[in-house]
């Protein structure tokens, strides 16, 4: 899920540059603004750092496998190819 202290920081810094006139209701615009963020980030199909890791991981398992299989195959044409034909 989304860090919260981030939305938090990140509506913090939108209310900051809001003209000092309005800076009335500034936490009103502080909970505005996060509460904006929140529903725009739920919208999208984002993933945690950690879930990005581990299919990271996955991902590099499945290409060194692959790797190994494709050599696997190359030696056996390779032994294939030296047979004479029968």
């Amino acid at each position: 899920m989304i860090d919260l202290n981030h939305l938090d920081d990140l509506a913090r810094r939108l209310s900051d540059m809001v003209p000092p006139g309005l800076r009335q209701s500034r936490e009103e615009l502080q909970a505005t603004f996060k509460s904006a963020l929140q529903a725009g980030l739920g919208k999208l199909d984002l993933v945690t750092r950690e879930e990005f890791d581990v299919q990271r991981a996955v991902l590099l398992k499945t290409r060194e496998k692959l790797e190994a299989l494709e050599k696997t195959v190359a030696e056996l044409e390779a032994r294939g190819n030296d047979t004479p034909a029968g």
